[in-house]
């Protein structure tokens, strides 16, 4: 059977400054966690400045489909309904290549009485799930994954006991986000300790802390390391949702890059999110630092990493690792990229990511098409090498229908002009 050609969007360069106001969309993460946790909580939740996005229709529909109430009234709002339980569904619940989705989902199930399938779609079945599971079986939670990746079959009893819990948070703090949000359900306190000392993106666990805690839940953090959730359940509430900060990396690189002012309607000091420490680094540019740690902002690597081509000197990126286990191998598709719009431009060495930077880059043509591998931050990163190199064409540029469905649109706004068909 042949597949369908996909389909391509071309950024023609721009010699003017890029000016004027964008919102970045509500944030992905907080947006995912408060679905969770107000369907956890009994009584009716209205969710404000809400992403609207593939990934997080996924978690909504999953937790329409285990009996939970959720309307939205407006493009940024959900309101949420619940009695607390969540009710097995009928089916599998599909859920794309939403990691965070996937991986709260996962943990929630063990609340249920009954079958909960938890699946994805070809790129999320390739992502790994294995040290979560493997939690949740400690916990007594009848939960299998024969593939190490979803899909993940729990057999809910109607809850858990509680108790000390291991994980493994070094592939992804959601692993640890699962358990922490699901703890506040189980019978008895959870104890949550980390195996090692690595952790993904550490700050998202933050977020979740402070989600769990806007709904009524009690979390310590004792001196011996890691959490102690009470067993208090949730209370709905009403919760605003800060924009998101990966979204706003992009705006703040094409900024820098086209010597423009874009207004996001937020300062970047009033982000909590992990991946706003890349503003300072941005704000560095042509001067970025001759290597960039980017285990604690990973979702921010991409932008930072096309931004990077057109410094000064080149950069190194480390703490990466983690990226090749996202919705690509994204360490892999950024040297892939970089590379097509000049051999050796990306590079990788182990898990690091070097980039020969060239300021001498910006104004020359030089054709490259970029497969995003259905990545959405491959997508709208390598946007940015097209404002400034003739010829760069973005493959499957729908694709950033996962988080930022307005992306091409919200540059177009700002002056930017292509050749192709915006999605």
């Amino acid at each position: 059977m042949t597949q369908p050609a996909l389909s391509k969007l071309t950024i023609l360069p721009t010699t003017a400054a890029l000016t004027g106001r964008v919102m970045p969309p509500g944030s992905k993460s907080i947006t995912n966690r408060a679905l969770l946790v107000a369907a956890l909580a009994k009584g009716t939740s209205r969710l404000s400045g809400a992403l609207k996005s593939d990934d997080t229709r996924y978690m909504a529909q999953a937790l329409r489909d285990m009996g939970v109430a959720i309307d939205e009234p407006d493009a940024t709002s959900f309101i949420v309904t619940s009695d607390g339980r969540l009710k097995a569904p009928a089916g599998p619940l599909f859920l794309g290549n939403a990691g965070t989705a996937t991986r709260f989902l996962t943990a929630a199930a063990a609340l249920v009485d009954g079958t909960v399938v938890v699946d994805g779609d070809e790129h999320m079945r390739k992502r790994p799930i294995l040290p979560l599971v493997e939690a949740l079986t400690r916990l007594g939670v009848a939960i299998s994954a024969p593939s190490g990746c979803p899909p993940v079959t729990i057999q809910g009893q109607g809850g858990f006991e509680g108790g000390l819990v291991e994980v493994d948070g070094g592939l992804s703090s959601q692993y640890v986000s699962a358990l922490l949000m699901a703890g506040a359900c189980a019978r008895n306190p959870v104890d949550v300790v980390l195996t090692g000392q690595e952790i993904g993106a550490r700050g998202y666990v933050d977020l979740t802390l402070a989600t769990m805690r806007a709904f009524g839940a009690e979390v310590s953090e004792p001196a011996s390391g890691g959490w102690r959730i009470a067993p208090t359940g949730y209370a709905a509430t009403d919760y605003l949702i800060e924009p998101d900060a990966s979204a706003a990396t992009y705006l703040w690189a094409a900024e820098v890059l086209t010597g423009g002012a874009i207004d996001l309607g937020v300062p970047a000091s009033a982000f909590t999110q992990p991946d706003a420490r890349a503003h300072e680094l941005i704000a560095a540019f042509p001067n970025l630092p001759a290597e960039i740690d980017g285990s604690q902002m990973q979702d921010a690597v991409p932008t930072l990493a096309v931004l990077a081509a057109f410094n000064r000197t080149p950069v190194r990126f480390t703490g990466i690792a983690n990226l090749r286990v996202k919705e690509c191998d994204r360490v892999a598709a950024l040297a892939q990229g970089l590379s097509r719009i000049r051999t050796g431009l990306g590079v990788e060495e182990g898990d690091d990511l070097l980039v020969a930077s060239d300021p001498a880059l910006a104004g020359q043509t030089l054709p490259a098409e970029i497969d995003t591998f259905a990545d959405h931050r491959i997508a709208m990163s390598f946007a940015l090498a097209g404002l400034k190199i003739g010829g760069v064409t973005i493959l499957d540029p729908g694709c950033v229908a996962k988080t930022y469905p307005d992306y091409w649109r919200a540059l177009g706004s700002l002056g930017v002009r292509f050749e192709g068909d915006v999605p």
